[in-house]
């Protein structure tokens, strides 16, 4: 905020849901706070968890780079198909006025791309190192079962998005519990982030190409059948990546709590 002021950033005007009146502005300064999150959380690992700050990665201790990025080809393959599916669901309902908004100029559109292709990574890896890392870890440091904190971190995930609309909230909650799931049976955060970071990255791409960036509605806002596209899409992604990772003999569990065999 202090660099937007003396750079003269307009902020926006008293009662806006934003903080500048640049609609692509306030987007990045909101990943940028977001993303904050990243060396926050891995610091408290490491001063007051006395742990390195790379098991919330994953059981290995760091990112698995190859595996991530194999995870984000299937996340932008799974996830476009499933915003195609909705634009044209939309459009079978609505006609051309799904698709309203101020195309950008060339000029802006190719900043706002930038942006966000720059920024979204970090953003959702943020999240999914406090949702999906920090906090199941947190509960599994006295519980037996990851299921009681996936579930409160998967609340607490819904939540952090806001209240829009029930099926909205339904949509966070049901994918976060399945996003729990598939961190559990691969030991890390790789196919979440991937993932994550496909939905926001297209979801902010496409705002930007339609000239919808100026909408503040977010996933807490999703419509009814984005909630029907989600109870296929998340089980459909989330079974594929744990097939291909357990083909792939990717590590699920630290070596010296495998007990009674390799899925111990």
């Amino acid at each position: 905020m202090a660099a937007a002021f003396v750079s003269g950033v307009q902020f926006a005007p008293e009662g806006s849901e934003r903080l500048l009146a640049d609609p692509l502005a306030d987007e990045a300064l909101g990943l940028l706070s977001l993303a904050v999150g990243i060396p926050a959380v891995m610091l408290g690992v490491r001063w007051w968890g006395r742990r390195p700050a790379g098991t919330l990665a994953s059981v290995t201790g760091r990112l698995r780079w190859r595996w991530l990025g194999l995870c984000v080809g299937l996340a932008f393959a799974v996830t476009a198909l499933n915003m195609g599916v909705l634009a044209l669901w939309d459009w079978l309902a609505n006609g051309n006025e799904a698709f309203t908004g101020e195309v950008p100029g060339m000029g802006r559109l190719v900043l706002g791309l930038s942006v966000f292709l720059v920024l979204v990574p970090f953003q959702a890896a943020a999240e999914e190192f406090i949702f999906r890392g920090w906090l199941p870890q947190f509960f599994g440091g006295f519980l037996s079962s990851p299921w009681p904190g996936v579930v409160v971190a998967s609340m607490l995930f819904a939540v952090a998005h806001g209240f829009g609309g029930w099926s909205g909230f339904l949509l966070l909650l049901y994918s976060a519990l399945w996003w729990g799931w598939l961190v559990d049976r691969t030991g890390g955060l790789e196919a979440v982030i991937a993932l994550h970071t496909a939905n926001n990255v297209l979801s902010f791409s496409i705002a930007t190409v339609l000239g919808q960036l100026a909408d503040t509605s977010t996933a807490a806002d999703a419509p009814w059948e984005a909630l029907v596209a989600e109870l296929v899409t998340a089980p459909a992604f989330c079974l594929l990546v744990a097939r291909i990772a357990k083909t792939r003999g990717i590590t699920a569990r630290r070596p010296e709590v495998q007990v009674g065999g390799p899925h111990g």
